[in-house]
């Protein structure tokens, strides 16, 4: 697809409504895409939960940390509470967004991050004429880190949004065919990976040299982490496997970037196996500060991920010109060359992961080639605009159903 941009804004205006706190990930994935469109000169604005700002300076605390004092309390309610809160918001959103299309006329789409019992911003769209896509990082189809209590009503919503929006865009193939086999007939959708934006992810030899010399790096092969440290993530896993080899391998170092529920328990280990020098644990940094870590890193690691999910962390990784080793969930394999522009061995089996690492850190050279390879697959494909200018190419074809198949994939 064609990258560039011309003088007229391919939209005039677009509505981008989110229900998160616009923290962590889904704060990254919110400025990559109003960012994108704005370079592009569309005019956009964002409506969320009142004090949820994902523009708002990232702090080196985690988004629970960060959210306001109402939001502390929603989120420690029992979950058939919760649910109903969730539920309740569809009032807010809906107050919110109708004082909003009073105030533009000039409104083209509405870009909404689903979430679980919202269905009030498609009912308007409906209502007004408006294009709504939708996208899709959670479903009442998936498994959950909460359960859902009213998971039959979750459900009911979830199938009569998906089949009412304009379109829905999908971050892997995997995903999209989970929620299609639970709720059948859905609107037409793409698949669209996450990204990253290489400007955001450059750093100098010198920078390079600064990092490694002030974490104690210099002449060390540095394996990477950067996430939470909670069991789904299987850091702590990955550290306990890998302990007893580091000893025999005394050009590896790993640097762990991060915090989270199982921290304090591999800082711990980490100590009383006496690897402190061998294992750098960072704890929580803000998301400004990550370059310069990743700078350091000349391979990194994810241990695991959600099986339809699509890391963020990977592009980022990518984008520094550090080749991953991933395990091989679907949805990076749709985005990861094996050999070419990283590695990936067999989900769930953390010998294998521990193997990889320890067997592609003997190899500076080739590191170094496979990494260049995937920071120019992200500088070619999967930069942030790159995917607005599929959801730009997305919208047109909604809005002319002849012309668009039930499923287009984009990607």
């Amino acid at each position: 697809m064609n990258a560039t941009t011309t003088s007229t804004p391919p939209l005039r205006r677009v509505l981008y409504h989110h229900r998160t706190q616009g923290k962590a990930v889904e704060g990254v994935h919110i400025r990559g895409i109003t960012d994108a469109l704005r370079a592009m000169g569309v005019a956009v604005d964002v409506v969320s939960v009142p004090g949820a700002d994902p523009y708002a300076s990232p702090k080196a605390m985690s988004p629970t940390q960060q959210a306001r004092w109402w939001m502390k309390i929603v989120t420690r309610l029992p979950e058939p509470l919760f649910e109903l809160a969730e539920l309740a918001y569809n009032a807010v959103a809906g107050l919110r967004i109708v004082r909003y299309l009073r105030e533009h006329d000039d409104l083209e789409l509405i870009y909404e991050r689903y979430s679980l019992f919202l269905f009030i911003t498609v009912w308007l769209a409906k209502r007004r004429g408006l294009p709504i896509i939708l996208e899709i990082n959670d479903s009442a189809a998936v498994h959950r880190v909460r359960p859902l209590h009213l998971g039959w009503l979750a459900r009911r919503i979830e199938r009569w949004t998906l089949r009412n929006a304009s379109g829905l865009v999908f971050v892997s193939g995997l995903f999209r065919d989970r929620v299609t086999q639970a709720h059948g007939h859905i609107a037409p959708s793409i698949v669209t990976p996450n990204a990253a934006n290489i400007d955001k992810f450059s750093f100098s030899e010198a920078e390079r040299r600064e990092t490694r010399a002030k974490w104690g790096l210099e002449g060390h092969v540095v394996c990477g982490y950067l996430g939470a440290f909670v069991p789904w993530h299987a850091i702590d896993q990955f550290v306990y496997r890998i302990a007893d080899r580091l000893k025999a391998t005394p050009h590896l170092k790993l640097l762990l970037v991060g915090d989270g529920a199982t921290f304090d328990t591999v800082a711990k280990f980490v100590h009383d196996r006496g690897l402190d020098q061998q294992i750098l644990l960072t704890g929580r940094v803000p998301h400004d500060d990550v370059p310069g870590l990743l700078a350091a890193m000349d391979l990194a690691v994810l241990p695991s991920a959600g099986d339809y999910t699509s890391p963020v962390k990977l592009f980022e990784f990518m984008a520094c010109g550090i080749p991953p080793i991933a395990p091989d969930f679907s949805p990076i394999q749709e985005v990861l060359v094996e050999n070419q522009t990283g590695w990936m061995f067999k989900a769930g089996n953390l010998d294998a992961a521990v193997d990889a690492v320890i067997e592609r850190s003997a190899d500076r050279e080739r590191l170094a080639e496979v990494g260049r390879n995937a920071r120019a697959y992200i500088a070619a494909e999967r930069q942030w605009r790159h995917n607005v200018l599929q959801l730009i190419e997305f919208k047109q074809a909604v809005t002319q159903p002849a012309a668009l198949p039930v499923h287009a994939v984009a990607g």
